[in-house]
């Protein structure tokens, strides 16, 4: 395949190109670097030599993407570029739908422009379990099926790509330009490649498992438990950890079975949850550290408790998680914060 990962300076985006050229790939890598980081664009490329380039352009440019299939000759895009933050979608919502359904827009535009639109003709898309919302009783562990009622206007802005995509090949299989569409809906990512070289490392950061890796760094004062009072075990919200790496596979997978024509979703997941309590006790496991938890209240749009029932993914792709294991996740990823205490900044 000649690939174009949109978004591949971010944390998923990078580990898909790594992956992609590891399998002997060719890899376009394109990202505004507004969170991404040029670190990991510099050591993919000089692993990988010419079979990698990095464009630094939005997601949004139509130029851009357009001269990058063309320059690249490329064939499949894996579309990772989006803003991801719950608590941020509500403060902002008009900024999350231009980011992540508009600027999605563009590219879908930018890919009918490119060579008449036969250039590429398989889309993977990076979408996400809040497209759920709160399931319904009786739906959890969630399977594809579920009813998409978001809580958040990060959900919400999923959601509609989704449809749009599903509208688009629509047009693109009656016009007698069929692409392969798959749409990924990923549970909690986490953890880190297994060969130490890419990591996880956002700013601001406020994923559950990169924060108590600070926190027990020392590189916090101390970490906050956003609501205790959920209907759940121990009072915190649950959730479904798949490994990054596990994740990339799903979508070579992906890209690699579904044919043209082909329009179908799934859910990406281990099959279990764990509460975040669970997961400050594996950190705690992990590091031999201990660290200052704060308990304070719910965000808005939080789920109460959201992991996957794998069937489906299973059964057609074939994919199953090598990773299942909290403390196994988690250690990965502690030992690239170990030996990049700074993130890619320093380290």
């Amino acid at each position: 395949m000649r690939v174009l990962v949109t978004g591949g300076a971010g944390y998923i985006g990078s580990h898909a190109c790594q992956r992609l050229l590891r399998d002997g790939h060719h890899v376009v890598a394109v990202d505004s670097l507004f969170r991404g980081h040029r670190a990991p664009m510099g050591l993919l490329g000089a692993e990988f030599g010419d079979r990698f380039a990095f464009v630094h352009a939005d997601v949004g440019d139509r130029a851009s993407i357009t001269g990058a299939i063309d320059a690249h000759d490329l064939d499949t895009v894996m579309h990772f570029g989006a803003i991801a933050y719950v608590g941020e979608s509500v403060d902002d919502p008009l900024w999350y739908y231009r980011n992540n359904v508009s600027a999605g827009i563009a590219m879908l535009e930018a890919i009918d422009a490119s060579r008449d639109g036969r250039g590429v003709d398989r889309v993977i898309f990076s979408s996400s379990c809040a497209t759920y919302g709160d399931p319904p009783e009786g739906m959890i562990p969630v399977p594809e099926t579920c009813p998409q009622r978001p809580t958040s206007p990060y959900g919400f802005s999923k959601l509609h790509f989704e449809h749009i995509l599903l509208d688009y090949a629509n047009k693109r299989r009656s016009d007698g330009k069929p692409i392969a569409l798959a749409m990924l809906r990923y549970f909690n990512v986490a953890g880190s490649d297994r060969g130490g070289v890419l990591g996880e490392d956002h700013t601001p950061e406020t994923h559950l498992v990169p924060v108590a890796m600070q926190a027990a760094q020392g590189r916090r004062a101390s970490m906050s438990i956003f609501g205790t009072d959920y209907p759940t075990e121990d009072g915190t919200c649950v959730r479904d950890y798949v490994h990054v790496e596990d994740l990339i596979e799903a979508h070579v997978r992906a890209a690699d079975r579904i044919g043209p024509g082909v329009s179908e979703a799934y859910n990406v997941g281990i099959g279990a949850g764990y509460s975040v309590r669970q997961i400050l006790d594996s950190v705690r496991r992990v590091s031999g550290t201990d660290f200052e938890v704060i308990e304070a209240g719910r965000r808005a749009g939080d789920a109460i408790a959201l992991y996957n029932d794998p069937t489906k993914i299973k059964r057609e792709l074939g994919w199953s998680p090598e990773i299942t294991e909290i403390d196994e996740l988690v250690s990965t990823a502690w030992d690239w914060f170990q030996a990049n205490p700074d993130g890619y900044a320093k380290g």
